[in-house]
């Protein structure tokens, strides 16, 4: 029997914080989630906090965070936000990662665009506010100097064709692919790959 090389113990894990859909609910088994499919494509270890009904990027799960030292955070909350909530919250929470890692890399993710919101107004106008808020306290965040902060579009995330979501908000398998080919080409100029 011939043993798998092990992955580089020097190579940090990457950190996903987010929702049921960073947990991977939905996905045919474990493997499929775009967490998983991203730590198998670029050989990194992953952190997997993704909470269905949560990850609201509360202060305290920052400073939880902070005690970790990862690659990079993905924070990918605004699933189960507002656009008043990622105003209120995504500023201090950047900030109370940076106070302890000035160096570590941090990618804020726009909440996936819903399946039905070509027709449902609701959806839409939710999916536009709150990246209009992330986006705001990105630039808010750059402009007081907070630095390798990067930022994934949403639009990204899932295809056009409205076939990659179980009830139009998770993800199937071909979702997932989806979300883990966005995050592979976001993370390659991070990481340095």
């Amino acid at each position: 029997m011939v043993k798998a090389p092990g992955r580089d113990p020097k190579r940090k894990p990457i950190l996903f914080y987010g929702t049921s859909i960073t947990q991977g609910g939905c996905a045919s088994r474990p493997g499929m989630c775009h967490t998983a499919i991203i730590g198998q494509w670029m050989d990194y270890p992953v952190l997997n906090f993704g909470f269905s009904g949560n990850g609201r990027m509360e202060p305290e799960m920052a400073r939880l965070y902070a005690e970790l030292d990862p690659s990079v955070y993905i924070l990918d909350c605004l699933p189960n936000m507002n656009g008043d909530l990622v105003r209120e919250r995504v500023v201090p929470f950047v900030n109370i990662l940076r106070e302890k890692h000035p160096g570590t890399p941090i990618l804020l993710v726009e909440d996936r665009s819903y399946a039905n919101s070509y027709i449902s107004q609701p959806r839409r106008k939710a999916n536009e506010a709150n990246r209009a808020a992330l986006k705001e306290s990105y630039e808010q965040l750059k402009r007081n100097g907070v630095g390798k902060l990067f930022y994934l579009s949403g639009d990204t995330l899932l295809g056009e064709d409205r076939e990659d979501t179980v009830d139009g908000s998770h993800p199937t398998d071909l979702g997932f692919m989806r979300q883990a080919e966005a995050f592979r080409d976001a993370l390659i100029p991070i990481l340095g790959k």
